[in-house]
């Protein structure tokens, strides 16, 4: 079967990597306010600049839920006909939720450009991102999951045939075929990865005695760049979305006391299903991490409803209820962005004492406000973490507190 889904096969597939032209396409329901849909499409707009796609048009409608054919009504698939008619050189759609494999064999048919939704957008991303075998693995698990439930409307020359009620006959029995090469590779893939994750334990296991620390947050918040401060060196960091994939572990020592701190892929609302339950084995150094360092862009202007995406993951890998420092990054441009010129140092002062305020009734006392690219407040952010961890060890080590 050639899968023409499978966004990982080879570099021809998925979004180019130099820069296309894209449209995004998003349904507002009675639930959701005009700012929730504004925010997830810049969301979307970020991820398709991410994955080298330029997007010149947003087409947004309202609908009490989105149309079970097209997504979008009628009357708003026709103007983005009309739209990509007019302009020859967009040559992809990309809807802001997940579409069956009917639905997008339907818009394929009627728009005639290539058709990509949330997810197969963000597997997109993780596959370009993807370097260890580990994580390669987990991302073609993740393709696998996604394509298996779209396989029948994938099958476009099936409605052609117009069989019986079931469609009986030779595209039956190629479809079954195809289902069952794609759970077989399901099968064989979850395989490798356990084989991969018993490896890694065992490396856990070795270094069990140290604390360990994990980076954990929203994507793009500043992760990396945390982690090259803390453990000078150099991971990668770029000012986009799932920059890091792979977890980096590294091992840090202040004051003589050594801990191992971990950079974790980053969470995102939306997140398909399948793509955290495929890299749940990644995220095993957020499950047995003793404190999670959770790091926040209070510049985005958003960023209460990020935590509260984090927040849920974490539930979902039950580890919310691990001892947490909140860090609070990109102060430079909070104050760019809220500070203008005009304003005095009282009214500063008056801002930022509501926003500490409001943030510890909601979080507690544990929590920080740095500029990791300003290298501002990084020693507190040292000291506070040096005492949690300090604190850990003579718990952990009563009579004997590790130090080396």
């Amino acid at each position: 079967m050639t899968n023409e889904w499978n966004l990982k096969v080879d570099e021809k597939k998925g979004l180019a990597k130099s820069s296309e032209k894209t449209i995004l396409v998003g349904v507002q329901t009675p639930e959701q306010s005009d700012e929730t849909v504004k925010e997830h499409l810049d969301e979307l707009e970020f991820l398709a600049q991410t994955a080298g796609a330029q997007t010149e048009r947003i087409f947004m409608q309202k609908l009490r839920s989105p149309d079970r054919r097209t997504f979008v009504g009628k009357g708003k698939l026709e103007e983005i006909a009309s739209y990509i008619e007019r302009n020859q050189d967009v040559s992809s759609v990309i809807f802001d939720d997940d579409l069956s494999g009917k639905q997008v064999s339907i818009l394929e048919e009627e728009l005639k450009v290539k058709i990509l939704d949330r997810s197969s957008l963000i597997l997109d991303i993780f596959a370009s991102r993807a370097q260890t075998a580990q994580a390669k693995t987990q991302v073609e698990l993740a393709q696998m999951q996604y394509l298996l439930p779209r396989l029948r409307g994938l099958w476009t020359h099936l409605e052609r045939q117009r069989g019986g009620i079931g469609m009986r006959g030779p595209g039956e029995t190629e479809i079954e075929t195809d289902r069952r090469i794609v759970r077989d590779k399901i099968s064989l893939l979850k395989k490798k990865l356990e084989k991969i994750d018993k490896q890694n334990q065992t490396r856990r296991k070795q270094r069990s005695d140290m604390i360990r620390a994990a980076l954990v947050g929203y994507t793009n918040v500043g992760k990396s760049t945390i982690m090259n401060l803390l453990s000078k060196s150099e991971v990668f960091a770029e000012n986009k979305l799932f920059a890091t994939l792979d977890t980096t572990v590294r091992k840090v020592v202040f004051d003589n006391m050594p801990f191992l701190l971990s950079d974790t892929v980053g969470f995102i609302r939306k997140l398909p299903h399948h793509l955290v339950e495929s890299f749940k084995s990644t995220l095993d150094e957020v499950r047995e991490s003793d404190i999670l360092i959770h790091v926040i862009d209070v510049a985005h202007p958003h960023f209460e409803d990020h935590i509260k995406t984090v927040q849920k993951t974490l539930i979902e890998l039950d580890s919310a209820d691990k001892p947490t420092l909140y860090i609070f990054n990109k102060m430079d441009l909070y104050r760019e962005r809220y500070f203008d010129d005009y304003l005095e140092e009282e009214g500063k002062t008056e801002i930022m004492n509501e926003l500490v305020q409001n943030l510890k009734n909601d979080l507690g006392e544990n929590l920080l406000f740095i500029s990791a690219q300003e290298k501002e407040n990084i020693d507190l952010l040292r000291s506070t973490l040096a005492g949690m961890i300090t604190e850990l060890y003579e718990k952990r080590y009563p009579y004997q507190p590790k130090r080396y």
